[in-house]
């Protein structure tokens, strides 16, 4: 069975050679967003952008061409906009066809010359040489903080345990600061927190990777108390080394806040007690589960994530100074819930909304009973599997017009006083925060929670900001704290550029590395006290593998952390220089040269 495809303008070109006659085949594939055949086949089904395609027989030897476009206004931008998980049904049997060649094939970073500072990311606040250098073989010390560093280094194939003695003294300094005096005789650390001991063992790691080190002295603070990454394990499922592979990335890099994305249209992924149905029914997608093969590089996909496997990584995380914060989403992006418990929605609704992923249906009712229980129960033990403060609840790319067409919806506008679409969003994510903060948690969500003509989610609720910064600017002036993700600059599933052979989404444009240094975070400065932090994020709509990752975090991730850390500027030039001494294999493991 030969198969190939290609991209041809706005149209994907895909021609089957059978090596047999088979009648009637179904073309069954998935990809970036809904699908709708030009020539050679019939729609027969389409979930979001799972599509199904009737073919006419197939003749052994003759190739069969299939023009397919993607609806919506989207266009194919490169590779990863090609069928994913591509497949033949034959009655009840299914034939894989060759997937797409998929992952960003990856080039090595040039190193620009040596860098003028200390050749690390991020840039220390203050750097003093003294101007000598010395060839150590590690640092020895028995603080819990720099022996998380070395079982780290263990990890990563680094040495970081030596004979050169580390002192610990404390001082008046703020959380996650340090300040390192680096002399023949020893090492001086002096911090105040965990955070500050951890990042000033990570900064020691760092150097002694790149030969003799430089003796002097670093002064050193991070400009934004929340620095974190997202990723989207519901669309792809990752195995648990790789999260924790994740973590260890983000600590040698200084970010301390893991935004975990485990809930989404096509899975729940945490078992919970309380529901078990809910990641019992959409761990898996494919053929002969609740939702077909959407966003899957294979027939059938998926997986899920135990309590003690979440915990394990918990405390995997908080050893590397860095908290986890879990994700829900309502009311949107809940397209597996509204399948598996169908009284989330008015029978009565008879709306046409859609969602941007082709989706319909995929919003929870806040009229329906069983909305609340099944939103109060998920946060409340949530919550109770996740140590810190926040619970992060969604809320965000509603459909238009959605629950205009459902009169049990409509009554509770008029008995609340609420007019729009999003208005009743803006009450609904304000009731569920109110019962997060009655669980003892700070609610947190999307840019579009502040949305309403109620004020939207109020109750202390952190905003992150996606579309650009925008929002994220309104929702600060009317006394939000936010943190900035704006997609042109940190959404790192953006493809790196514009060649059709690379790899990732494009709608919010090609985030190059340069890109994710060139921004500034607070463009406002009255804004200062509310903009609490930056985040890249990830999202999984095109990862068939979790080796996939690495190439499109890094090195842009590089870009995420010094906007996160430093408080001056760095040039585009000096990332891209800096970025060249950091590299990561298909594991996630870093490796640092000497410049």
């Amino acid at each position: 069975m030969d198969y190939d495809c290609e991209i041809s303008g706005d149209l994907l070109i895909c021609r089957i050679t059978s090596d047999r006659d088979l009648p009637t085949p179904i073309f069954c594939f998935s990809g970036m967003a809904p699908h709708e055949p030009v020539t050679g086949g019939t729609l027969v089904k389409a979930v979001g952008s799972y599509t199904e395609i009737s073919l006419p027989d197939l003749q052994a030897g003759n190739v069969h061409t299939i023009k397919i476009g993607y609806s919506g206004g989207f266009t194919p931008a490169n590779r990863a906009w090609m069928p994913l998980g591509p497949h033949l049904r034959i009655g009840k049997n299914l034939i894989p066809l060759p997937p797409t060649a998929a992952g960003r094939r990856a080039q090595p970073i040039e190193k620009h010359g040596a860098f003028s500072g200390l050749p690390i990311v991020p840039q220390p606040e203050i750097w003093q040489p003294s101007g000598t250098r010395m060839a150590i073989d590690g640092f020895a010390s028995d603080d819990d903080a720099l022996s998380a560093v070395a079982a780290l280094a263990t990890r990563q194939g680094m040495v970081f345990k030596g004979q050169h003695p580390v002192t610990m003294q404390t001082g008046d300094l703020g959380v996650d600061a340090y300040t390192i005096d680096i002399t023949s005789d020893g090492v001086t650390i002096t911090a105040n927190s965990y955070g500050g001991r951890f990042y000033a063992g990570i900064t020691l790691l760092t150097l002694l990777q790149q030969g003799p080190l430089p003796c002097g002295r670093i002064s050193d603070a991070p400009r934004f108390g929340w620095r974190g990454q997202h990723l989207d394990t519901a669309r792809h499922y990752y195995e648990p080394q790789t999260i924790l592979a994740l973590l260890d990335l983000m600590a040698l890099l200084k970010l301390n806040r893991f935004h975990w994305h485990f809930a989404d249209d096509e899975a729940f992924r945490l078992e919970i007690d309380s529901h078990p149905e809910l990641w019992q029914r959409s761990a898996m997608r494919g053929e002969g589960h609740t939702l077909p093969g959407i966003f899957a590089g294979e027939i059938e996909q998926g997986g899920s994530y135990s309590k003690d496997t979440a915990s394990g990584i918990i405390a995997h995380a908080r050893a590397l100074n860095i908290e986890i914060m879990p994700e829900i989403e309502a009311p949107a992006h809940a397209l597996a819930i509204t399948k598996i418990y169908p009284e989330t929605r008015d029978p009565g609704d008879n709306g046409q909304e859609c969602s941007v992923q082709g989706y319909r249906g995929n919003a929870l009712n806040p009229a329906m009973p069983k909305t609340w229980e099944l939103l109060n129960d998920i946060a409340k033990e949530v919550g109770e599997v996740f140590p810190f403060e926040m619970l992060h609840l969604g809320c965000d790319e509603l459909p238009e017009d959605t629950w205009m067409g459902s009169p049990k919806a409509r009554a509770l506008m008029a008995t609340e006083g609420l007019e729009t679409t999003k208005d009743l969003q803006g009450w609904t994510i304000a009731r569920l925060a109110q019962s997060v903060v009655q669980n003892g948690k700070r609610p947190a969500a999307w840019e579009e929670a502040a949305q309403g003509s109620q004020g939207g989610i109020g109750n202390g609720a952190v905003l992150f900001s996606w579309t650009g910064q925008g929002p994220g600017l309104d929702a600060a002036r009317a006394g939000y704290d936010v943190v900035m993700t704006p997609a042109q600059h940190v959404y790192l599933d953006m493809a790196h550029s514009d060649d059709p052979d690379d790899w990732g989404a494009s709608w919010a444009g090609f985030v190059s590395l340069e890109d994710t240094i060139n921004w500034d975070p607070v463009p406002d400065q009255t804004l200062t006290d509310r903009i609490i932090g930056v985040q890249g994020t990830f999202w999984s709509e095109f990862t068939t593998r979790d080796t996939e990752l690495w190439p499109m975090l890094m090195p842009r991730l590089l870009g995420v952390s010094a906007k996160a850390w430093q408080s001056t500027d760095m040039t585009p030039s000096q990332l891209v220089t800096l970025a060249g001494y950091y590299q990561t294999d298909d594991r996630g493991i870093i490796r640092i040269s000497p410049p």
